[in-house]
């Protein structure tokens, strides 16, 4: 992937507009050869109509890859809902929903909607409401993007540092909300010391009591000094500036999108810094709304999930043998995937 984002080189972009709800979206769907495009709703403002269907379509190719990857049948999407900085009261909000739920709805089944940055299972179910399919709406699958980090960051130490656990290792996990949060318990019941950093002081001290851990600040978290670095609130936080200062060996976490641009992966392997791809690691999410939908027991699921790490370790060994970063690793078997359901 080049640092200038083609847009127009997903499949299909939907723009929405509804006055009376004002409802300003962006629909895009990447590549739909392994099924129908299935992504979050990111709710959120931007500078542009342009700004917000670049990322759209940026984040739809990664959920290309990262269906690709995890062995599911579903195409790449993501939807962008613009808003203002304002709140929306409750009405202002279904209202919201039942315009995007409609427009969804109107693209036949091609386009499956889920939860993201600043959406909730509520807005989910709205949007079945509407005659749309739509996931994440019964249940919140972040306990399950926890735990396929976790096994991806348990997976990049072993094959990279050759320890079996994260006993005695130093984790440091930015943003402590409902996956970042149980993420840092996980790693805290392996024997890792824990660093936490949110905007939500009192949430980063409550998960530092639960596990153990300390406090540093939101503007430190990157360049503390650390193992593994483990984003798990914004995205584009680990920057061509910010790398050399960076002290961890290995990042791995849930947030999407973590790199700034996709020269930071050479730049972080220059550094000597393994990046395990976002859209690998965080891949627990949509496995489990696949088995929701498919429905899977509790230890289909878990297996499912904790063969995150098992990929993972398979990338080390192809990124060795072959050279390139993990990244390259990922895409080269993404692109593999897609060539063979092509024919």
């Amino acid at each position: 992937m080049s640092d200038t984002f083609d847009p127009w080189a997903s499949e299909k972009i939907v723009l929405v507009s509804d006055a009376t709800a004002g409802l300003k979206a962006v629909i895009a769907m990447d590549d739909l050869t392994l099924g129908p495009g299935f992504g979050g709703v990111r709710m959120r403002p931007y500078p542009s109509a342009a700004a917000a269907m670049e990322e759209a379509a940026r984040l739809a190719r990664a959920m290309t890859y990262k269906h690709a990857l995890a062995d599911l049948p579903y195409g790449g999407a993501k939807s962008v809902i613009v808003t203002g900085e304002q709140r929306l009261d409750t009405d202002a909000r279904r209202a919201l929903f039942e315009a995007f739920g409609d427009a969804v709805a109107d693209l036949g089944g091609s386009y499956i909607p889920g939860v993201d940055m600043f959406t909730t299972p509520a807005d989910m179910a709205v949007i079945r409401e509407r005659g749309a399919a739509a996931y994440c709406a019964e249940a919140d699958p972040s306990p399950w993007t926890a735990r396929g980090v976790y096994a991806a960051m348990r997976a990049g130490v072993q094959g990279v540092l050759g320890s079996p656990t994260l006993d005695g290792l130093t984790v440091a996990v930015q943003g402590v909300g409902s996956v970042g949060g149980e993420l840092a318990r996980l790693v805290a019941a392996d024997g890792a010391d824990v660093i936490v950093a949110d905007v939500d002081t009192a949430r980063a001290e409550q998960i530092a009591e639960e596990t153990g851990g300390r406090v540093v600040d939101v503007k430190k978290i990157v360049t503390t000094q650390c193992d593994v670095f483990a984003p798990a609130a914004l995205a584009r936080v680990v920057t061509r500036e910010i790398v050399p200062r960076m002290s961890c060996c290995l990042i791995a976490g849930a947030a999407n999108d973590t790199l700034d641009r996709p020269a930071v992966d050479s730049d972080l392997l220059g550094s000597g810094i393994t990046f395990v791809p976002d859209f690998v690691a965080n891949g627990g999410g949509v496995i489990h709304e696949h088995a929701r939908a498919m429905g899977w027991s509790d230890e289909q699921l878990a297996e499912a999930v904790d063969a995150i790490g098992d990929r993972v370790l398979e990338l080390v060994e192809e990124s060795r043998e072959y050279g390139g970063s993990l990244v390259d690793a990922a895409l080269a078997r993404g692109r593999r995937r897609l060539a063979e359901a092509r024919g």
